[in-house]
């Protein structure tokens, strides 16, 4: 864990956007947390995604309470050129909250010329979605790359979560995101985008831990191979693809592999599965501990 001073305009109000080059006086006021970026992410691009989060806090009159990796350099199968995709969550200055209207809660900048995705989150959407047990929010608050942490909303986030987690839901999500991905791949006759293997059989796998210990998946492959592995042949033909893709800039297309497409399919027709993804809980009632939610929203705004 490494404690990085974050720049504050002396005097100014939150989310004052902050003069550059007009000899105005900045000061280290206190210090905002970076951890668990692994030294595989070059210095530069590190450095480069640090600027692009401030300039996001700078243009938009927000503050940042944390931002993670998404993607597949999270979720533990990148490619030398992935692309960086950089999720955070943001808070408003507190009268923005006040409004009779409510207002755009998500910011978007795309893809820059280094391949640095960012996109957030207003903190209120945020926890609006994990009452609804949504499982990007979790994986972005346990991914393995962390490059923003106010050093309490991250983990605070994470825990309301996996108090208030609905299995069910959370089967649901996977169960439909692999559906989904593997749907797309039904007009390819003998050649696939291989990478896709990956997007379908990860949700599979994530289903079954949810399943299994009725709580949030973790957001690495090889920890849901570890815990939920497939069989052995389906294991071996994964890790070589694995192997390939860390190794390969684009794994385009490629010959399908049958073993893979197998067990893909039989997940997808399961249905002791698909029962229960597609019966659970329409009825079901969520009761999370709304107070603790509530609790945190208005700390995280400053009310």
């Amino acid at each position: 864990l490494t404690e990085v001073p974050v720049r504050f305009w002396r005097g100014a109000p939150f989310g004052t956007a902050l003069p550059t080059g007009d000899g105005t006086e900045w000061v280290d006021e206190k210090p905002m947390l970076h951890q668990q970026v692994p030294s595989d992410i070059p210095p530069e691009i590190h450095a480069h995604i640090l600027i692009r989060l401030a300039e996001v806090e700078r243009e938009n009159n927000v503050r940042i309470l944390f931002a993670a990796e998404s993607g597949s350099r999270a979720w533990g199968f990148p490619s030398p050129d992935s692309a960086y995709d950089v999720r955070f969550i943001y808070a408003h200055p507190t009268n923005w909250y006040l409004s009779l209207h409510e207002q755009r809660d998500v910011i978007e900048c795309g893809i820059d010329d280094q391949e640095i995705d960012l996109s957030g989150w207003d903190v209120r959407k945020a926890l609006r979605l994990l009452i609804k047990s949504n499982a990007a929010l979790y994986e972005w608050t346990r991914s393995p790359i962390i490059y923003r942490d106010d050093g309490k909303s991250r983990n605070k986030i994470s825990r309301l979560f996996e108090q208030n987690a609905s299995r069910h839901r959370l089967m649901m999500h996977y169960f439909e995101y692999a559906k989904s991905t593997w749907r797309r791949t039904q007009g390819d006759a003998d050649t696939i985008k291989l990478k896709r293997y990956f997007y379908a059989i990860r949700p599979l796998l994530a289903c079954d831990w949810a399943g299994k210990h009725g709580t949030p998946p973790p957001m690495r492959m090889q920890d849901l191979l570890a815990d939920v592995p497939p069989p052995a042949p389906v294991t071996d033909a994964l890790e070589v693809l694995l192997l390939l893709k860390t190794q390969t800039s684009e794994l385009g297309h490629g010959p399908r592999v049958p073993i893979l497409d197998a067990w893909i399919a039989e997940k997808l027709e399961n249905k002791p599965i698909a029962d229960e993804v597609e019966g659970n809980d329409r009825s079901e009632v969520l009761t999370p501990a709304r107070a603790d939610v509530e609790a945190f929203f208005l700390s995280a705004i400053g009310f």
